[in-house]
């Protein structure tokens, strides 16, 4: 029997299924009374969920990261869909098809790889050509710049979305680097690559997406400062020098500056044209893929409009009452 998706839900379901579960908070309502609030996970989405009147006792038999098996029905609630849990109870990952539940890239990662080696492999710069490679013979490390999601929840929230996101910000660059001539190509497909690398340490992403400790307490900026600092010491005994420094410090400053503004995270503003471009296509994708992924994975087709999107601070018109761009209504423009 093929189990029930998250896509799947519509007003109204019934189901009993097993789902991942995250974001477990015990919350109280209006009247003071205790109810349990999780997100429910599998490969193709997540949607929130509720039991009410659930105290402590079971709030403490699962944790995030655990399977339950759960039964509840699905509602429409302030223009999102939500659900109203009956029973939660966990069950042993021994006995779930693990595969069901973290959601992957629909891009073949080996190929994806093999395109990002293409684009380092083909800088010019002998230094930041030994600087990629010390990268790339590190096992662990491509392991898990291959694995990891590029986001827990925000963007490219799966398995091979730190790679695929990567990948196409060197698309998007190569396009772009002819139109902004004195913008060193090098220095741009080298500060993709490495402006999110902590994320590897930052994530976890073998069951659940969530923070390691160190992701929680120092964050993928400083983290991937650290692993370029580590990784330019290997680069003599492949160089036979040192790694410029004046090369280290604008590799610094681009992953340094990234976010763009203060007030999003960088102890920098871009400073340079390269980290300018940087900030710009990383913006670019990501909010680009946010906006495709909620009209995408909106399953309320009553509205022609998505649910809030909180990051954004927007809703998104899916372009008919039935969420068809082409749908009839209104006259056409010559």
């Amino acid at each position: 029997m093929s189990r029930r998706f998250v896509e799947q839900f519509r007003d109204g379901d019934s189901f009993d299924e097993v789902y991942l579960i995250t974001d477990k908070q015990l919350r109280s309502n209006r009247n003071g009374n205790p109810y349990i609030q999780v997100e429910l996970r599998d490969r193709t989405g997540g949607i929130q969920a509720r039991l009410w009147n659930a105290g402590e006792g079971l709030f403490k038999t699962f944790d995030n990261g655990d399977f339950a098996q759960v039964e509840g029905k699905v509602q429409l609630f302030q223009g999102a869909l939500q659900v109203i849990l009956n029973t939660i109870e966990r069950l042993d990952a021994g006995k779930v098809e693990t595969r069901d539940f973290l959601p992957q890239t629909e891009h073949e990662i080996p190929k994806l790889f093999e395109r990002l080696r293409a684009f380092l492999l083909k800088m010019n710069a002998p230094a930041l050509r030994a600087l990629a490679e010390c990268f790339l013979m590190d096992d662990a490390f491509v392991r898990g710049f291959t694995t990891c999601p590029a986001g827990v929840k925000l963007h490219h929230a799966y398995v091979g979305g730190l790679l695929e996101h990567t990948v196409t910000m060197m698309d998007i660059a190569e396009r772009l680097l002819p139109f902004y001539p004195g913008t060193d190509r090098d220095l741009v497909i080298m500060g993709l690559f490495l402006h999110d690398a902590g994320k590897v340490r930052e994530l976890t992403y073998t069951r659940a997406f969530g923070y390691t400790d160190e992701g929680q307490l120092i964050g993928h900026i400083s983290l991937g400062y650290e692993m370029l600092v580590e990784k330019a010491a290997k680069v003599p005994e492949l160089l036979g020098e040192a790694f410029p420094r004046d090369l280290m410090m604008r590799l610094k400053h681009m992953i340094l500056s990234h976010h763009g503004t203060l007030e999003y995270g960088s102890p920098k503003v871009p400073m340079t044209p390269e980290a300018m471009l940087l900030h710009s296509i990383d913006s670019l994708d990501t909010r680009q893929h946010m906006v495709l992924r909620d009209i995408r994975e909106d399953r309320n087709n009553a509205t022609a409009w998505t649910p809030y999107n909180p990051t954004l601070q927007r809703r998104f018109y899916k372009g008919g009452a039935n969420g068809d761009l082409y749908s009839g209504g209104g006259e056409a423009y010559d």
